[in-house]
């Protein structure tokens, strides 16, 4: 018999019933150190007093009236964005999954009304993740994802990670009159946390201009300062034309956006797209909130100091623990571990330590903390990491 919900995750036998900081509590009584943030989600930790406030004042006062009429907490978050990044315009959702679909809607409408509707292929790249709708799986490819589910929807072409000079030219050779836009993750989460070099995505952002095609980016897991910027294309001094956001935005709160520039968003008039729940003062509300603390350059700062120790740190692992784990990726609070013995073990042996890490593939393990974890705690990440890497070892 089906269980009542559907069982399509693989979830660890854990219940966590409390949280505060940096911490979970067990329903059982036993706290473990969270360096997932629900998947790069909570980037201010869990029950943060200021989006706590945030959001049980506004429940007091308005939940939802829906995007038929004015939503002032949704303005309010839509001029912080504008005014902290390359946008001119926003668009709110409520998931990753749905930036994306909207982010290709927004790229093949601008090339229908410029009177060029055949212009709808976009190029992606192998070990991307960009959702489970059929516009996000048909993007990534991975087998993984799309078998079982077709047909797919088409005008996705699928090339290796643009790392090298080599495959910059793979990307080159495969624009044509029918490339509608570039989508690229700057780092790739699910992929592994694998970085896109700052030269590739500049050259990216170069081969768009010189074949006048939109350039997509999906922070939706490297973004809201998780890199120690406010979004990490920021580090390769370009500008996107299209970017997917979601997870951080919220700090916990189902919450996603789509920024644009006026020129890329210029097909999207009203009753080309829209969304019940997208925007609700709930959500907007606790956004921005957010953005009071990752907005501000000094937060940011300490982002990155907080990982140049963390980084520090997970090196002494590695050469502790050469059988354990190979290499330390990523950037800011965005690292990866590549293990030796399968991910999952090391993943398994942390629950036993009260750690938490999240697994990802080419074998790697994700450390995704909140964003303002102290450095005792940081502290304490490494000493159950070494107690972790030394029970999988033996």
């Amino acid at each position: 018999m089906i269980p009542s919900i559907l069982p399509t995750y693989n979830r660890a036998p854990l219940t966590f019933v409390k949280g505060s900081g940096s911490w979970l509590t067990h329903a059982d009584g036993r706290r473990f150190l969270d360096l997932g943030a629900g998947i790069a989600v909570n980037v201010l930790g869990h029950a943060h007093p200021g989006l706590t406030k945030a959001l049980t004042d506004q429940a007091q006062a308005l939940w939802h009236v829906s995007n038929l009429y004015q939503i002032p907490q949704q303005q309010d978050l839509a001029d912080r964005l504008v005014a902290n990044t390359f946008a001119d315009t926003v668009f709110f959702t409520n998931s990753g999954t749905e930036a994306c679909e909207l982010s290709v809607k927004m790229a093949r409408k601008y090339w229908h009304d410029k009177g060029q509707p055949k212009r709808t292929d976009i190029i992606t790249y192998d070990g991307s993740f960009h959702g489970r709708s059929s516009a996000g799986i048909s993007a990534a490819g991975s087998e993984k994802m799309t078998q079982g589910f077709g047909p797919l929807l088409p005008g996705f072409t699928h090339l290796p990670w643009p790392g090298s000079d080599t495959d910059h030219d793979a990307t080159a050779a495969a624009i044509t009159d029918k490339t509608a836009a570039i989508l690229i993750e700057p780092i790739q989460g699910e992929g592994g946390i694998r970085p896109l070099p700052d030269q590739c995505l500049k050259g990216l952002r170069d081969l768009c201009d010189e074949h006048n095609i939109l350039l997509i980016l999906d922070e939706v897991q490297c973004g809201m300062g998780r890199t120690g910027r406010l979004f990490a294309h920021e580090w390769a001094g370009i500008e996107p034309d299209i970017m997917m956001v979601a997870k951080g935005i919220g700090g916990g709160f189902p919450l996603g956006a789509v920024l644009a520039t006026e020129r890329a968003a210029s097909g999207m008039t009203p009753g080309t797209h829209g969304s019940t729940y997208g925007g609700n003062p709930l959500g907007c509300a606790v956004g921005c909130a957010v953005m009071d603390h990752v907005a501000n350059p000094d937060f940011l700062s300490e982002v990155n100091r907080k990982a140049a120790l963390l980084r520090q740190k997970l090196e002494g692992l590695i050469a502790t623990h050469p059988t354990v784990f190979t290499e330390v990726r990523g950037s800011g609070l965005m690292l990866g571990l590549k293990c030796v013995p399968p991910n999952l073990d090391v993943v398994n042996a942390g629950y036993d330590n009260n750690l938490i890490t999240i697994p990802a593939a080419d074998n790697v393990i994700r450390l995704l903390p909140a964003l303002n974890i102290t450095d005792e705690d940081i502290t304490e990440a490494l000493i159950r990491l070494e107690r972790t890497a030394s029970q999988v070892a033996t």
